[in-house]
């Protein structure tokens, strides 16, 4: 934290410490959010900037350990999945007093050309597409604003707009480091 200490207002020693009662990313889970909302926003800031650090170190542990155990049973869930006939799903097997439940999920892509040429030929047969594929529209939003006035007014009443997920994130000015 000593490095997001010089945002702290200068009552004195800039890096003075907040005092030892001031609650840490540790404490955050058991205080109510008016609590941590009415802290001083220095010490929001701080806390931001240890979060932010602390998910960061934990996303890196999370692909190193990934990575070893993958390296460590990838070749042997492969035997185990290619003497089942199985090229993707769930397998298990023992390693020690531990069970391993290696699972290597099926991924499917479709193409799109190719899907909507097919879904016209249903058509064209007379019959319903709906009976086979799940058929969806989307308009990029940035076609949307793009188009003119007498087009966008059509597509209106299809159209819903709701707002995203708010995210602050607290920054230094410019300046006052």
């Amino acid at each position: 934290m000593v490095a997001f200490q010089s945002f702290l207002p200068d009552h004195g020693d800039p890096y003075m410490p907040f005092p030892a009662n001031t609650p840490t990313v540790d404490d955050l889970p058991g205080l109510g959010l008016q609590d941590i909302a009415q802290l001083p926003v220095e010490l929001l800031a701080i806390l931001q900037h240890e979060v932010d650090a602390r998910m960061g170190r934990i996303k890196a542990a999370k692909a190193r350990l990934d990575g070893a155990l993958t390296a460590r049973y990838a070749t042997r869930a492969a035997e185990i999945r290619q003497a089942a006939g199985k090229d993707t799903g769930t397998i298990r097997f023992d390693d020690g007093d531990f069970t391993i439940v290696a699972d290597l999920p099926k991924r499917v892509d479709w193409d799109q050309d190719r899907l909507a040429a097919m879904v016209e030929r249903i058509r064209a047969a007379g019959d319903d597409p709906a009976q086979y594929v799940d058929v969806g529209f989307k308009v990029p939003e940035r076609k949307y604003a793009a188009w003119p006035d007498a087009i966008r007014a059509g597509f209106e009443p299809a159209r819903t707009v709701r707002p995203g997920t708010l995210k602050i994130e607290i920054v230094p000015q410019e300046g006052d480091q």
